[in-house]
């Protein structure tokens, strides 16, 4: 009998991007020391997959678990293989401000820079 592992995930958080997270955590009620941040790839966008980032108070069953700047993130088994090595920042510009994901696991993406290819 063989025992499959799952592929270990590398997701690294950015010190401005961990503080815009804690200040978004700290401002929600009542949230459990159980809770994290959601970092999912869904199929959508205009290059056929985007990003999702959503606060849940705890982990689901088959979750990477792991801390990245003081940040407790959860990682689906389909989204990890997808995230493996990307560095999620936050950025200022005169554009706007947000969240930005530098993914090297991406053949491609569309202008609005919110979806990609893998």
């Amino acid at each position: 009998m063989s025992t499959v592992t799952a592929p270990s995930v590398s997701l690294n958080v950015t010190e401005a991007a961990a503080t815009e997270i804690k200040k978004f955590m700290t401002s929600e009620e009542d949230l459990p020391e159980t809770a994290g941040l959601r970092v999912r790839v869904v199929p959508g966008g205009c290059s056929g997959f985007q990003y999702s980032l959503n606060i849940e108070e705890s982990s689901r069953q088959g979750d990477h678990i792991f801390d990245a700047n003081g940040v407790r993130l959860f990682v689906d088994m389909f989204s990890a293989q997808y995230l493996n090595g990307v560095e999620i920042d936050y950025v200022n510009s005169m554009m706007g401000s947000g969240f930005a994901f530098n993914n090297p696991n991406s053949t491609g993406s569309c202008g609005c820079g919110s979806s990609f290819t893998a």
